[in-house]
């Protein structure tokens, strides 16, 4: 049970039904989750939700990449509703099976290919010991490039906000989903 009740949409003040009719209007299609409980603050939700917008979909990163940064990092903050919502997308979006079962049970996994092992190895440090060594810095620069790097921080910053608020609230998994993190 979530701790915060969902607004309810006909009774929105003029701010929370601008920013609702925004969100609803863009790519997402819809107000769940964090987006649902940031609303009760509308300011918060429309600058979260432009700055998730800018980190979902016009990152330097491809979504496989992108997505393998917020599998790490739901699987860290062990956020069920982040794992439910974007496991199916980072699978569509070409993570191996395998890599997101190892991150769903909390194995290494095995990675193949040298951008994926440098998102996780630099999205797993940096989620647990809350920096990266001056050689995975170098190695993520090499292999990414210096602008992509922003942006894969910036992507661990935001769905780490996305997972803290999921915590706090208490928000289940989406569309009745069982949880799946161990």
């Amino acid at each position: 049970m979530t701790r915060i009740a969902p607004l309810d949409l006909e009774r929105l003040s003029d701010r929370q039904r601008e920013v609702h009719d925004a969100i609803v209007s863009g790519p997402r299609g819809r107000v769940r989750g964090p987006l649902a409980v940031w609303l009760h603050r509308p300011d918060l939700a429309d600058r979260a939700q432009a700055l998730g917008r800018y980190c979902r979909y016009d990152s330097l990163l491809p979504p496989r990449l992108s997505e393998l940064a917020i599998l790490v990092t739901a699987r860290v903050w062990m956020s069920e509703f982040e794992w439910a919502a974007h496991k199916p997308i980072a699978l569509k979006a070409g993570l191996a099976p395998e890599l997101v079962e190892a991150l769903r049970v909390g194995d290494e996994p095995v990675i193949e290919k040298a951008d994926e092992q440098v998102v996780y190895r630099f999205a797993k440090v940096l989620h647990t010991e809350r920096r990266v060594s001056d050689d995975l810095y170098r190695e993520a620069v090499e292999v990414l490039g210096q602008e992509a790097v922003v942006d894969l921080t910036g992507i661990l910053g935001y769905y780490t906000l996305i997972s803290m608020t999921i915590n706090v609230f208490e928000l289940p998994p989406p569309d009745g989903l069982a949880p799946e993190l161990k």
